[in-house]
């Protein structure tokens, strides 16, 4: 088992740092390859580059009231949520699929009555 981790290309886990612009403030933040090259494709599916869509989702949580007081933790969250709605089916693989197409009321619907059982 744990060859497919080990043996993997070490560029997945090796980080880097973005610079970005969200509200005229610089701010960086730093991941591992392997979540940026998710977030790349969560972007594309919807035809935005990723600095767009980060700043996207951090003004979207905001509206909702979430604190984001660890935003590269949320990016990571983001982009292993992604990868679970792929694997259960929520998430078509296919990413022609845009995702501002998807029932995201149904997704979260369904998980929620998961939860209650």
């Amino acid at each position: 088992m744990c060859k497919l981790f080990i043996n993997a290309d070490p560029e997945l886990w090796l980080s880097s740092t973005r610079s970005l612009r969200i509200d005229g403030m610089v701010t960086s933040v730093r991941l591992e390859n392997c979540f940026w090259a998710i977030l790349e494709e969560v972007a594309q599916r919807d035809d935005m580059n990723v600095p767009q869509m980060i700043t996207r989702l951090y003004h979207e949580s905001i509206d909702a009231g979430h604190d984001l007081g660890n935003f590269t933790s949320f990016l990571r969250v983001c982009a292993t949520r992604y990868l679970a709605l792929q694997m259960s089916g929520d998430i078509p693989r296919s990413p022609r699929v845009p995702l501002r197409e998807l029932d995201a009321d149904g997704i979260l619907a369904k998980e929620r009555s998961k939860d209650l059982h």
